[in-house]
């Protein structure tokens, strides 16, 4: 049985959906007004895994990622590039989804924009409202009353004594409560608004997640994800406005990704540390990232180093090799195999791809001995539930990033013609000068029966 960490509980957990063969899924997805960094490509491929052994297991998933197109930040951005926030918005949106597909990610099955939810918004705050969890401060804000809702804390352990004001909450004299957060916000000067019961304005971060996520897949669901970052106040926040509008259970199991790390620091924009995934993808192979990604447990830190990347190549270009000379497709995973049997275990403890990546190692160097059509095919099958190894072995290994990329093998196959010919001719020392040049540069040959054949180190 699939076993998951829950944030909520601080525990793994049998996962057990509310609908049997069945599970809804929500993740946080990006607020657009910059480029995707590293930190993002962590969220969209860990639960990009998620989704997808979920429905490996056989349960029909809905899987819901949002985009926040309203927002303090994508205000800010828009003014100072002077474009509309719609402008903005579609430009990064755009930006996001190639990087999303260079990243082998899966498309979620919703991926709502939050100003198209703003009806529903004004229903779930009117409900808060109606429930005297709600109120509207001098200042015409509508803010959530954190101290009236009996469970806040339970997500992140916070206990409201610790919440001293000035520390993590804004402190703020029109609020009841400094601890108090905002629903509905005023309309501004040079801010795009929309009207209300409480006047014009715009709807708070927290309270969008909340509405899209109850409209799309109900009150109740299966599994809520995010960064760890946001934990706390985001998701403690959604948790109290959709259970003290509905009167229930809001998620059953919480899920959350650790940080990206740089030099011991946590990556992030704030701190001017971040690292574009366009930025990275100009260096590294996609799927490289993508398996650089999956070699750390989604809960554990995530290191990155250049050194750690082209570790990660080094180590994916020995799964393509393993393949390399055996004419096998994918084939439907043979589930009884020794091989598959440890991965599901792997899988099932948590989405554990560490263990999972090993058992493909193992899996490879059993290639390596046997030759074999079959376990070749079942190598393939298995990688391809963590979307690697769906490449021709000879493309990938001879792959690179830059953007020299045709002329950079149009180089390689005219040194290679160079060496045929000069082995031709009996120039043996030229060949091997050839061959040795080529190594330099980090281009392996590997002759055979059928010809040279090639690969970057």
């Amino acid at each position: 049985m699939l076993k998951i960490y829950n944030s909520l509980a601080r525990e793994k957990q049998d996962f057990v959906p509310i609908n049997p063969g069945e599970a809804r899924m929500y993740v946080c997805g990006m607020t657009v007004y910059d480029y995707c960094h590293l930190g993002h490509a962590r969220v969209l491929v860990v639960f990009d895994i998620v989704q997808r052994w979920l429905r490996a297991s056989g349960l029909r998933v809905t899987y819901v990622r949002n985009i926040t197109d309203i927002d303090d930040k994508i205000i800010k951005r828009a003014l100072e590039n002077k474009q509309s926030i719609a402008e903005l918005s579609e430009h990064f949106i755009t930006f996001m989804n190639e990087d999303a597909a260079a990243l082998g990610i899966e498309p979620p099955d919703h991926e709502p924009r939050a100003t198209a939810y703003v009806p529903q918004m004004l229903d779930l705050i009117g409900q808060l409202e109606k429930n005297g969890l709600a109120y509207q401060a001098k200042d015409g804000d509508v803010n959530f009353a954190v101290r009236k809702f009996a469970g806040y804390g339970k997500l992140s352990g916070k206990s409201l004594d610790d919440l001293r004001a000035g520390e993590r909450v804004e402190v703020d004299s029109a609020k009841g409560d400094p601890l108090d957060f905002v629903l509905w916000k005023h309309a501004r000067e040079n801010e795009p608004f929309w009207p209300s019961p409480w006047g014009n304005g715009r709807p708070g971060w927290h309270i969008e997640c909340s509405a899209m996520s109850s409209d799309l897949l109900g009150k109740h669901f299966d599994i809520h994800g995010g960064g760890q970052d946001l934990q706390f106040p985001h998701h403690e926040n959604e948790i109290a406005q959709s259970e003290g509008a509905h009167g229930c259970q809001f998620v059953n199991y919480w899920m959350h990704n650790g940080f990206v790390r740089v030099a011991e620091e946590k990556m992030s924009k704030s701190l001017g540390n971040f690292f574009t995934i366009r930025e990275i993808l100009k260096k590294y192979d996609a799927e490289v990232v993508r398996f650089f990604i999956l070699r750390a447990h989604y809960r554990s830190p995530l290191n990155y180093s250049d050194s750690h990347l082209d570790d990660a190549r080094q180590a994916l270009s020995r799964l393509y090799t393993a393949l390399k000379s055996v004419d096998a497709e994918a084939s439907p995973v043979d589930w009884e195999e020794p091989h598959a049997l440890r991965f599901t275990q792997a899988m099932n403890d948590d989405f554990n791809t560490p263990e999972a990546c090993a058992v493909l190692f193992d899996l490879a160097a059993e290639v390596n001995r046997s030759r074999s059509p079959a376990l070749a095919g079942q190598l393939r099958a298995l990688a391809g539930l963590l979307g690697l190894l769906t490449r021709d072995p000879q493309v990938f290994l001879q792959a690179t990033p830059s953007s020299e990329t045709e002329a950079s093998i149009a180089h390689v196959e005219a040194r290679i013609a160079e060496r045929v010919a000069a082995k031709k001719n009996k120039d043996y020392a030229a060949a091997d000068r050839i061959r040795g040049e080529l190594l330099a540069a980090g281009i392996v040959l590997e002759d055979s029966a059928a010809g040279t054949t090639w690969r970057r180190q």
